[in-house]
């Protein structure tokens, strides 16, 4: 079997001794060159490698004219991206290039080399697309590969099933999906399935026509009539009722549905992505989920790693959205000092990156003077913890009240206390869980149709 050639174009003189010595001991025939045209002159000479290995920040022509001229002149040529930028827009903007492959600086060896030798095996280039998702930020190995799925899955409408704990920027990852397909200039429709009732929830998926049910007053589009020829973002899809789960299904399989009370069969247009920080597969093997449905969704899986497990990031998170803040509230924006970032550090992050984002915006607006000192960001974690309270503290205070109410004659006092007890308790559970009521519920012990009968209707 002739020894597969490899060429490498990076202006950096030490890259590309380090990817030789690498891939030659890996037994490929290596090549380099410091700039895209001399490349691109060997190549005139009809000199063809089977993958070829490019910076994309090089003096004269950078990476992306490269990557440009060779999938104009030589389409099957698999090509490997290397850069120091690892954002979401570098990464898809090398795969809607064309890009076999994207390596970020500074990258594994033995990763460079099982690229190397995936990229020779035969295959074409990668996928993406142009448009820029905003608000994801990551530098890991963990983000960089969501990165490199996005821009893999760009030019197709597969299923993608979003996974990892609230609150680490699940829909972000949908809107980025979304905005890197063919379906990037139709609607972008999100729901919370775990935020509706589920006596409305069929409504707000499929619509409804006037005077289906008590309170239809007029006809309304639902969540697939709105998303139509664009994309459907079904967050918490694990607390689906079975019922809806059954419809659909169907209409993922068939592309048909009817609005709740009506006739008129529609056709959906629809690429629905899906999100849940629940394990699925164990909801399906206690009948609680559907499996055909996991299927339907479970294509392609995304999963996001909670912000403990990726440390490294939260510096760059953390000034992103001190930027954010700052522009959002028209102020200057505030520098982090490193002391700061070290009790950044020492925090595990429940709430992931929403957790972050909003002590940023707390901080921007709060925090005095135009840095951010430990002092700061500690005064800042400690007010948005609940004041420490004893058993013995607050059985004083409902004695006392109880004392009160009974010394007025108050009738129906234990089911009074009991009524403001649970309310009390649902909204203390509900704001640790972001409105999430299944997680509320979960906290409580209690079934999430107790909590809503509980909150009584929406207003």
């Amino acid at each position: 079997m002739p020894t597969k050639k490899i060429w490498i174009v990076d202006d950096d003189r030490g890259i590309r001794f380090v990817l030789e010595r690498a891939l030659s001991a890996a037994g490929f025939a290596v090549r380099s060159y410091s700039d895209a045209e001399s490349a691109l002159e060997a190549l005139a000479r009809d000199e063809r490698p089977h993958a070829l290995f490019t910076d994309l920040r090089m003096p004269g022509q950078d990476g992306h004219q490269l990557l440009a001229a060779l999938q104009r002149e030589h389409p099957e040529l698999p090509v490997v991206v290397m850069s120091a930028y690892t954002d979401l827009q570098a990464t898809v903007g090398a795969f809607s290039g064309g890009a076999f492959d994207y390596l970020p600086k500074p990258f594994d060896i033995d990763q460079a080399v099982d690229v190397a030798e995936r990229a020779t095996a035969g295959g074409g280039g990668g996928d993406s697309s142009s448009a820029v998702a905003d608000g994801l930020v990551g530098s890991t190995p963990a983000m960089q590969e969501v990165f490199r799925t996005i821009g893999r899955l760009s030019r197709t409408e597969l299923g993608v099933l979003i996974t990892g704990e609230t609150g680490t920027g699940k829909e972000l990852i949908a809107q980025a999906l979304h905005l890197h397909s063919p379906r990037a200039k139709g609607s972008f429709v999100a729901l919370n399935t775990a935020a509706i009732a589920p006596e409305l929830l069929e409504s707000e998926l499929f619509g409804h026509e006037q005077g289906a049910f008590t309170g239809a007053t007029r006809r309304h589009a639902g969540r697939f009539e709105q998303a139509d020829g664009g994309t459907l973002f079904l967050d918490e899809i694990g607390d689906m009722p079975l019922s809806l789960q059954t419809r659909l299904l169907r209409v993922l399989a068939e592309g048909e549905y009817y609005r709740v009370g009506g006739r008129e069969l529609l056709r959906s247009d629809v690429r629905v992505l899906a999100a849940t920080h629940q394990d699925l597969r164990g909801k399906v093997e206690r009948g609680e989920f559907r499996a055909d449905l996991l299927h339907r969704l479970d294509v392609v899986r995304i999963h996001l790693p909670p912000l403990r497990e990726r440390m490294a990031d939260l510096p760059a998170l953390a000034n992103r959205f001190l930027l954010d803040a700052a522009r959002s509230l028209g102020i200057k924006p505030k520098r982090i000092a490193e002391e700061a970032l070290q009790a950044f550090a020492s925090h595990r992050w429940p709430g992931n990156v929403r957790e972050l984002r909003n002590l940023c915006t707390r901080l921007a607006a709060m925090a005095p003077g135009n840095e951010i000192l430990a002092a700061d960001v500690r005064h800042a974690l400690a007010s948005s913890e609940p004041a420490p309270a004893t058993a013995l503290n607050w059985l004083d205070a409902l004695n006392q009240w109880a004392g009160g109410q009974l010394d007025q004659g108050r009738p129906d006092l234990l089911s009074s206390a009991r009524e403001q007890l649970e309310l009390s308790l649902i909204e203390l559970a509900l704001q640790r869980t972001q409105g999430d009521r299944q997680q509320a519920a979960r906290l409580l012990g209690c079934g999430r149709n107790t909590l809503t009968r509980k909150l009584g209707p929406k207003p």
